[in-house]
Formats: structure tokens, sequence, C-alpha cells
């Protein structure tokens, strides 16, 4: 078989995108065609940077979904490695191909034989499963300790606030490196680290749906009940694993319904533990701004109980900041996993990861550009198109 064109090779790239071509059309007609009933999200599509930065970003959260779960775009397992493949240019056709594999690395192979095209699209289901879930949950820290600091001041908020700035205090890539060390995760600490913040997402909805239902017992105790079990079992089942060091080692196997990679663990704790802290002072702030607001004062006055009054009067109103924030922290997160990936950090080192890609690829980039370039050039896309999210949400925010 003759090597590609590069107009071939365009061709065949788009068309292993088609499931996610679909999508997105469907998502902009649908989006688009509700928009007026959507609140905020509708209001995006009237910004051509918010849809541009939303199509970035949707784009690579179809590409993850579509292969993480049905493996419908990469064309290669991007562990494989093939005989007469190593650092092979984009288009070159697979030597002595079996029945039932795909004929060409389309976009090369990397100084292991391995297919750069496969990688990258492998590469993208560890940055979505990883940065939007770590930044929610750094979230739920922030937020259920940031809104009664703001609120009741005092002794609470000047330990809040000290402990909020003692992590800050350290250089941020330095903390990822202790934390992501092999010599700290024998000891467990990163494991132990889970289990105090994994706990926080069940207090933060503890919280929410108590003070929602607190006049009606009726209703709220077995809502409490089905939502807190359900969570109570999905986060002893994200901190017990006997195959590693844990605070639980108990839990019974027929609950366990997940075991977490160790190395994944580590870095989502990683990012959960060094965003907290700002996300918390960004919260107090905001809080502190509000609580002398007239409908605040309006909420006490009928006697609603001050985590009514946090959740349900304040937080809705400070939602334009947090989500915009929310967006950036996303890119700031997927930058610092592919710095961790680039130095070999917390992921396993065959990990198609894009900065393991990255590092991979540097080692020859005065010979061949292959290999680095399109996993840099995928993180640079993801980014951006969370910036322009970001600043189209904001423009959109700003017209509440």
């Amino acid at each position: 078989m003759d090597p590609l064109s590069w107009g071939e090779i365009i061709i065949r790239i788009l068309g292993q995108f088609t499931p996610v071509w679909i999508a997105l059309i469907l998502t902009f007609v649908i989006s688009i065609y509700f928009k007026r009933s959507l609140g905020l999200y509708g209001r995006l599509f009237d910004s051509i940077i918010g849809m541009v930065g939303f199509a970035l970003v949707m784009f690579w959260a179809y590409t993850a979904l579509f292969t993480g779960l049905f493996d419908w775009i990469s064309t290669h397992d991007p562990l494989t490695q093939i005989s007469g493949m190593k650092n092979k240019v984009p288009g070159t056709p697979v030597k002595n191909v079996a029945e039932g594999m795909y004929e060409y690395y389309l976009l090369g192979g990397d100084n292991l034989a391995r297919d750069v095209f496969s990688r990258v699209v492998k590469g993208s289901t560890i940055v979505i499963a990883i940065a939007p879930f770590a930044t929610l949950f750094a979230y739920m820290v922030g937020i259920t300790l940031g809104l009664p600091a703001g609120y009741y001041g005092g002794k609470l908020d000047t330990i809040l606030s000290f402990a909020a700035n003692l992590i800050l205090a350290f250089p941020v890539i330095l903390l990822f490196y202790l934390l992501v060390t092999p010599e700290i995760a024998l000891v467990g600490i990163p494991a132990y680290m889970a289990a105090a913040l994994f706990i926080f997402p069940l207090i933060f909805l503890g919280m929410l749906l108590n003070s929602k239902y607190e006049t009606r017992p009726s209703l709220r105790t077995p809502i409490l009940i089905a939502v807190l079990g359900i969570g109570f079992i999905i986060y002893m089942s994200a901190i017990s694993d006997t195959n590693r060091n844990t605070l639980v080692d108990f839990w019974p196997s027929f609950l366990d319904l997940y075991d977490v990679n160790p190395e994944i663990l580590i870095v989502f704790v990683s990012v959960v533990f060094v965003n907290s802290p700002t996300i918390f002072r960004i919260v107090r702030g905001l809080t502190l701004d509000v609580k002398s607001r007239d409908y605040v004062a309006a909420a006490q006055t009928r006697g609603e109980s001050p985590w009514y009054i946090m959740l349900w009067e304040i937080l809705p109103n400070v939602r334009g900041p947090l989500i915009v924030d929310f967006c950036l922290r996303i890119g700031y997160t997927t930058i610092l996993l592919g710095t961790l990936g680039f130095f070999g950090l917390g992921l396993p080192p065959e990990s198609p990861d894009w900065g393991t890609t990255i590092n991979d690829g540097r080692r020859l980039l005065s010979i061949y550009l292959h290999p680095p370039l399109v996993p840099a050039l995928s993180l640079l896309s993801l980014v951006l198109g969370l910036n322009l999210l970001a600043d189209g949400l904001r423009e959109e925010s700003l017209k509440d």
C-alpha cells in the first residue's frame, strides 16, 4: 500500500470522528431551538465566543465519551507496538496488517512504534475523566467550607482562612510533586487524604437537601436516606481497596462497586487538595460581599436557617463568578495534568495522557514533529475552548 497524502489523512481523520460530529450537530440544534428556556446555558448561544469555546470543549468531551465507552474513534490500541512502525510519518501503511486491523497510522508512529492518533484520542479520556470531576470535588470542598466561613465569620473564619493560606503558601508544582512522589504514595497519605476529601460531597448534598426540605420532614427523611445511602456506598467503594494502604480494609466486597486506579487516585486527590483553598477564598469573599444584601435580610426575617440562606439565597446569586471560575479552573487543571505527565509524575509511564505523549515525542523533536505536536495542539485546543467558554459565560452572566 502507498502512503496517504495529507488530503487523504485529513479526510480519514474527519471520518473517524463521525460520531462526534453527529453529537455536536444534535447538541447545537437542540440547544439553539430551546435556548430561551435554558437559562444561562441557553444564552451562551447568543455569544459567538461562547459557542466556539463550547464547541471545542464538547468536541473533546464527546471524543472521550465515544472512545471510553465504545472505542469508536481510535484506530489501534494505544499501547500496542507494531513492528516496523517506529517513528513513521503520518499516513504510513501498517506492515503485515492483520485481518480487522486498521491499515494506516494516520498521524504516524512514536518512538515505541505506537499509533500517535490513537494515543491522543485515548488520552482525552484521561483528561476528561480527571479534570472536570476533580474540579467539581474541589468546588464541593471549597463551597462547604467557604460559605460558613464568610457567613459566620469570627474564629471559624480565622481558622479556616489560616489553613487555606497555609496550603497556598506552598508552590503549586512543588506541592504536586510531593503528593505524587512514590514514597509518599507508599506511606498511604494520598489514600488518607481521599478519605477526608471525598466526604465533603456527602456533607454538601446532605446540607443542601436538609435545608431545602427542612419544613417537610416526611419528604426530607426518605430523600436523605436514599441519597446519602447511595452516596455512602460510592464513597466507601472509592476509599476502600485491600491492595493499597487505606483507612478502610473491612468494607464487604459485594458492596465494593469499583476500584480506583492508585495512580489516578493520587492525581485526583492532588488536584482536589491544591484547588480547594483557592475556591474556599473565592466563595468566602463572595459570601462576605452579599450576606448584607436585602434578600438575605429578608430570609433571616422569615426565620430561615443559616444553611438554607447560604445554599439557597447566597450561593445561587453568586453562581456567575463561580461558573466562570469553574471553566477556567478545569483549564488550569488540564495544564497541570499535562505538566505532571510531562515530568513522569502520577500516571503510569505507558499512559497515553497528553503530557506523557508530549514527553515521549520531544526526544526526537528535531527529526520528527508529529509525536509531540499532535498532543500539544490537542491540549491547547481544549484549554482554549475552556477559556473562550468562560469568556462567553462571563458576558452572559453580567446581563443578569
